[in-house]
């Protein structure tokens, strides 16, 4: 039996949503394998949280007293979505420790959570982006710097973060400043992207007994006026087809793309890529290295859809990881 410890929380936005990826993977964790122990992580402090009890993690060690006996950890399993778990913080901790993990390496984990940087190096790939202007909290004028490379209507989000959170559609020019002091309340850096219109596809891909997979293809038909976090997660502002109603050859071509990214983007673990769909185009979005695992979440569905149960998905995961 491997001791699991499924680390979630972190310090941002997408705290609760964390929370419940993690409850998931502990309750379909397949109990003849492994022992999973959750390990709740922020700034406040590292408690893993067991059958009512609580004790503190000994971050010199990532080990935890437990009844009198010290429980060390064979791998970890990163439920941390945003920062520090998605960034390469976490990653580059537990590389020290000498203790493998569920998830992409450090380099990758922060390079792909700069939207901005990891945009510039998937359109070096020869996938398309949208144009985008990427600005600081300290940058000096930066609506003016907005409306010199973006139309509208554009969306404004945080440059590092997910789940949507603090992003805005912005329709005309007097709400730019409203949507940017929402984005910098979640972050430094704010990424403006123009709005392209067409279907939202993504994909989940994972490495598994060698091979890289590619999951069907989902479509999400949000009904709110774009994919934000209340969609995401309120029942019924969102739908999500899997597979998405589209032809195979489309679909086909979207799940090469995002084989071809996930190779040389040196990606670990299950990550989903997303993208817009327009005028017989791909356009890249993001890629999502810790996607969410809720039971409101997509690469869940996308597993389901190719065959997987759940505990296979988190076992395959561990495995490959080892």
């Amino acid at each position: 039996m491997l001791n699991v410890a499924i680390v979630c929380g972190g310090d941002s936005g997408e705290y609760d949503v964390s929370v419940k990826s993690a409850g998931q993977v502990f309750h379909h964790l397949d109990r003849k394998k492994f022992t999973p122990f959750l390990v709740g992580v922020s700034k406040q402090g590292w408690v893993c949280r067991m059958d009512g009890k609580e004790a503190p993690v000994d971050k010199d060690h990532f080990t935890l007293l437990l009844d009198g006996q010290t429980v060390r950890f064979d791998v970890v399993f990163n439920a941390i979505h945003g920062t520090p778990g998605e960034d390469g913080k976490i990653q580059g901790y537990f590389d020290m420790m000498g203790i493998p993990y569920t998830s992409s390496g450090v380099t990758t984990s922060a390079l792909t959570f700069n939207k901005s940087f990891c945009k510039k190096v998937v359109a070096s790939m020869g996938v398309r982006t949208a144009n985008s202007v990427h600005i600081y909290r300290h940058t000096q004028d930066p609506v003016y710097a907005i409306w010199e490379e973006i139309a509208f209507p554009c969306f404004v989000k945080p440059n590092n973060g997910g789940s949507s959170v603090g992003m805005s559609k912005v329709i005309k020019a007097e709400d730019m400043e409203a949507a940017l002091q929402k984005a910098f309340q979640e972050d430094e850096e704010v990424l403006v992207e123009d709005f392209i219109q067409g279907r939202e596809l993504t994909c989940g891909v994972i490495r598994s007994e060698g091979k890289v997979i590619a999951f069907p293809v989902t479509e999400i038909i949000s009904k709110t006026d774009f994919f934000d976090y209340e969609a995401k997660y309120k029942e019924g502002l969102a739908q999500e087809v899997v597979p998405a109603d589209i032809p195979e050859d489309i679909s086909e071509k979207c799940r090469n793309i995002s084989i071809d990214l996930y190779e040389k983007l040196n990606c670990r673990g299950v990550v989903r890529f997303d993208y817009i769909y327009s005028n017989y185009e791909f356009y890249f979005l993001e890629v999502n290295t810790v996607p969410g695992l809720s039971e409101q979440s997509i690469i869940p569905k996308m597993a389901c859809a190719y065959g997987w149960t759940m505990t296979e998905l988190f076992t395959r995961m561990i495995e490959e990881c080892l």
